[in-house]
């Protein structure tokens, strides 16, 4: 049982870390946006091709408002969600595993 709490715990300090890197995209790709940056720029290049198809399905839901895209503030909130809701809980469960299997159990 050790063994699959530690592995719970690794999953969710893996999911953690790639949904903290997206956020970071996300909030450079929303900065990118409004300075108006060369297209052509290869940080540029790689901040909008890694953001654009998780950011697509959101603006095919809500287009944008004129200049307002409000697809990036609703795949942060999508992502927070995830974070808060799946992987806290995963590691929540890791931990009560955990702590079950180390429990001291009676031998009458």
């Amino acid at each position: 049982m050790i063994l699959l709490a530690n592995s719970m715990r690794g999953l969710a300090a893996i999911l953690s870390s790639l949904i903290f890197m997206a956020e970071i995209l996300v909030i450079a790709r929303v900065i990118v946006s409004w300075v108006s940056a060369d297209p052509r720029n290869r940080l540029v290049e790689i901040i909008v091709g890694s953001t654009e198809p998780m950011i697509r399905p959101f603006r095919r839901l809500v287009p944008p408002i004129g200049a307002l895209d409000l697809s990036p503030l609703i795949l942060l909130f999508g992502l927070l969600f995830i974070q808060y809701a799946v992987v806290q809980s995963l590691a929540d469960y890791a931990e009560v595993l955990r702590q079950h299997s180390l429990l001291p159990t009676s031998t009458i």
